[in-house]
């Protein structure tokens, strides 16, 4: 982008000119004063990258690594075929002929004797490739392996520390970035190794190929003699070896550093010498040296002085661990006047206060048992809902009594209990046959009101077997919590959540979420839409067909009441299949046609419109809805409750505290294939005959009722 725009770095242009000068090195001569630079830089670009693997705190802080093996390997072969065209043109001439740094490595480092330098080139041909060469390539192998093994796994964590609100989405993109980076390091690591391998077998090759050629150039083109050939060419050829091994050698090792280095907050000479600052570990080493030194035979003026330092260094380091050991002086208790932000508001919107005497619910040395519970409960709402839920907080309140709980939400109690923390709560669900022999201190279940006896552990095992439901205290206040928040999922979504859940799926369906927010709503008004949708019962675990139904009926209204029924309208069917499984007729009941029309021709709200019931017969009409579904069941989750649209709103908001277990559907939001069985009609007879509402303000919808109805 910067090359289009005429604006071009010089870090963009680095590597294009260093390959470039690698294709040069290869094919064109060159000076014997640039091939001592070349080599020289070679050697320094060696020594900077091992520096730079050993200071990596972990592998992936140098994830270039392999690629910078890469182009360090062409740069060092490149060096070779430069030096193998000199040293064969010019070698004639004398050891200078192919510049000093060959000169030296073939004179002062083997002092002159080639057969030495043959020897060491060897031995350090057989370091490299045996040893930390095949080493580290089966290192990287193994790693490759268990790294992407592994990923599915890693995958699965973030997603589940991201449903229990453990991270944020932002941390989690990062964290899978760093997971597929990873895999992708080891991988590539897993084929670099094999660069350093054909790098040791290279050399090999290229001295034998120098030392071969020079024979032959020397003695047929230079009329040179077999000793004056070998003493001329093999110097050059193993100085030349030596040049490019030790660089060599120096890649090997970062490359097993990078391989075998565990992931830690320091750097390698940090983390070793972290673990080798022990002065139980020298203290018998001094002994173990001073030993050998005692004896005759053994050189004492080398032992004993060894023995001498190890003891003093076993001395420092235990000095060192008492002075750090000693509690450094606690700062100054702030000024009373201080008051921080935090000490008088809470920030948090779920709250669970505890008595004094449930404070172990919440001790790490006791399990935390609580801290458990409530994790999974906002993992399971969290699931629910299709948000990821506010965090809760745990704190102890003074002002409860020791065995209280207390549930709140924005700072409104919404729940209360008290508890027996030695005790087990049994519950009387309904499975309990004849005369109960448990004793106890008698209660009703703070979550259902069920009846139930607070017990001794001991007697668990008997309840269970007269058909109890038996729950410790932590979960006594997890399944409260769960019941208390699960009714109220809407104040449970704000501003955050939402744009939390549209970042998520912007990254997939961008051009949907464009449509609805920032334009034509903004945040405030999703959020207040989401959670009117939330409060009417539909959850946002499926957010893409609710956003595609809002998007769509916002190009023709922007009345939020209205677009509340449009979109109920296209959910449907998701509705239904809350309490009607597929296939299977939905238990309808209905309000007589005269009723209806009672209801919609009286008083109407001012501020709202809606039509508004009689205090009797919203009393009548709710008792007879209640006889309903605490009757005979219409399903496995009860009835639906069918009206006019003008109507639903008002009726869904009489019976949402009074009879909660029935739903409250328009005649419109049936979807066209629904088979639905009337169970009975409010304010008639029996309902033998009995049929749906007639859309009043619907008529496209006339043939859908009729296929229902019939």
């Amino acid at each position: 982008m910067n090359i289009l725009k005429g604006n071009i770095e010089p870090a963009t242009l680095a590597l294009p000119i260093g390959i470039l000068m690698l294709i040069v090195l290869m094919v064109l001569p060159i000076p014997t004063i640039m091939l001592d630079m070349f080599f020289v830089l070679n050697i320094t670009l060696s020594v900077a990258i091992l520096m730079a693997a050993m200071n990596a705190a972990k592998p992936l802080d140098f994830s270039s690594f392999p690629s910078v093996l890469l182009f360090a390997t062409l740069l060092r072969l490149a060096l070779n075929v430069a030096s193998t065209r000199i040293v064969l043109v010019g070698g004639h001439e004398g050891d200078a002929a192919a510049g000093e740094v060959i000169e030296s490595f073939g004179k002062f480092l083997i002092d002159g004797n080639f057969a030495v330098g043959l020897f060491v080139f060897v031995i350090l041909l057989i370091i490299n490739m045996v040893v930390v060469t095949k080493g580290a390539g089966r290192v990287s192998e193994v790693s490759a392996r268990f790294t992407l093994d592994a990923l599915p796994g890693k995958q699965m964590a973030i997603d589940s520390d991201i449903a229990a609100g453990l991270m944020t989405a932002d941390e989690a993109k990062a964290r899978r970035s760093e997971v597929s980076t990873e895999a992708d390091f080891y991988g590539a690591m897993d084929g670099a190794s094999k660069f350093v391998k054909g790098d040791a077998i290279a050399a090999l090759l290229i001295l034998g190929i120098n030392i071969i050629a020079g024979f032959c150039l020397g003695m047929l083109s230079h009329g040179l003699s077999f000793g004056e050939a070998a003493e001329t060419y093999i110097t050059l050829a193993v100085g030349d070896a030596l040049v490019a091994q030790v660089p060599a050698l120096l890649l090997s090792i970062a490359a097993a550093v990078i391989v075998t280095r565990v992931a830690d907050k320091s750097d390698l000479a940090g983390h070793i010498g972290g673990q080798f600052s022990d002065p139980r570990n020298w203290l018998p080493v001094g002994v173990v040296l001073a030993a050998l030194g005692a004896i005759p035979a053994m050189p004492q003026t080398v032992f004993l002085p060894a023995a001498a330092m190890v003891f003093y260094l076993s001395w420092a380091l235990n000095r060192r661990r008492q002075k750090a050991a000693i509690p450094e002086a606690e700062p100054e208790a702030p000024s009373p006047e201080a008051i921080a932000i935090e000490d008088v508001s809470d920030h948090t919107l779920v709250t669970i206060e505890l008595g004094y005497g449930l404070v172990h619910l919440v001790d790490e040395k006791r399990g935390a048992p609580l801290v458990a519970r409530i994790t999974g409960v906002r993992k399971q709402l969290s699931q629910d809902c299709g948000f990821v839920v506010p965090q809760f907080r745990v704190r102890d309140s003074l002002d409860l009594a020791p065995g209280d709980y207390r549930i709140t939400l924005g700072g409104v109690a919404i729940g209360s209990a008290a508890l027996h923390a030695s005790k087990i709560l049994a519950i009387d669900t309904g499975d309990v046959d004849g005369t109960p022999s448990l004793s106890g201190i008698e209660t009703r279940d703070p979550s259902f009101g069920c009846p139930a006896i607070w017990i001794d552990p001991a007697d668990r095992d008997n309840a269970n077997a007269e058909g109890y439901l038996t729950v410790d205290p932590a979960t006594v206040i997890a399944t409260h919590l769960n019941q208390l928040l699960a009714s109220r999922p809407d104040a449970l979504l704000g501003p955050e959540e939402v744009r939390s859940l549209l970042d998520a799926l912007k990254d997939r369906f961008s051009g949907l979420v464009e449509s609805i927010y920032p334009e034509p709503l903004t945040l405030a008004g999703v959020t207040r839409l989401l959670q009117a949708l939330l409060a009417e019962g539909i959850a946002l675990s499926h957010p893409l067909p609710m956003l595609s139904s809002l998007a769509r009926n916002l190009q023709q209204t922007q009345d939020f009441d209205e677009l509340i029924d449009r979109i109920r309208v296209d959910l449907g069917g998701q509705i239904v299949s809350t309490i009607c499984a597929p296939h299977e007729a939905l238990p309808v009941i209905t309000l007589e046609a005269d009723l209806e029309s009672t209801i919609l021709q009286g008083l109407r709200d001012p501020s709202s419109g809606q039509p508004l019931v009689d205090p009797d017969l919203a009393a009548s009409i709710s008792a007879q809805v209640a006889e309903l579904t605490q009757g005979d069941s219409g399903g496995a989750h009860g009835f639906a409750l069918i009206v006019q649209p003008p109507v639903r709103r008002t009726m869904a908001r009489l019976l949402k505290t009074r009879v909660p277990g029935c739903l409250v559907m328009s005649v419109s939001e049936l979807p066209a294939s629904q088979p639905v069985d009337v169970h009975a009609v409010i304010g008639a007879g029996p309902a033998e005959n009995a049929r749906l509402p007639e859309p009043a303000s619907e008529p496209e919808l006339e043939p859908k009722i009729e296929r229902v109805a019939a």
